[in-house]
């Protein structure tokens, strides 16, 4: 089942927000800590009661969260440059890692897609690091492009 977080999930966000994190470390441990929370708890009350942060997880019979999908809405009205359409960024979308592989990924990301559909947003966005191939196959399987690509030079 997939439905909008609620406040009894914040354990289940908390253990798969570390598993995230984990990886980035494992690929980048120049830019993410390895020992860091993401968002501590009254934080993660205040995105999960905030309209313009949903978050949805897929939760098992036993409300066991099997993964999330956090989402941003952006909408740049009245910018110099930018039109004013409305998108819903997915900053960070996991499944928990031991049971990768049942489509909870594909069913949270078009869960996700309907809703963005459904409340008129004009396109659905996310980041993805190099370092993260799985996510990029992922999202590639699932119908994303690149829109934009960050680069870097590493300077020290």
């Amino acid at each position: 089942m997939i439905r909008r977080a609620n406040v009894r999930d914040i354990e289940g966000l908390n253990r798969l927000l570390k598993q995230v994190l984990n990886v980035h470390h494992a690929g980048r441990p120049d830019i993410f800590k390895g020992d860091a929370v993401k968002y501590h708890n009254d934080e993660l009350v205040e995105i999960i009661n905030d309209d313009n942060r949903p978050i949805f997880v897929s939760v098992d019979e036993n409300n066991y969260v099997e993964g999330y999908a956090f989402c941003v809405v952006q909408q740049h009205i009245g910018d110099n440059i930018l039109t004013d359409i409305k998108t819903l960024y997915i900053d960070d979308l996991c499944v928990d890692e031991s049971i990768r592989g049942k489509h909870i990924g594909s069913q949270l990301f078009n869960y996700v897609k309907e809703y963005a559909k459904n409340e008129g947003f004009y396109n659905l966005t996310l980041n993805v690091w190099a370092l993260n191939e799985n996510a990029q196959r992922f999202y590639e399987a699932m119908g994303l492009v690149p829109q934009k690509i960050g680069m870097e030079t590493i300077l020290q």
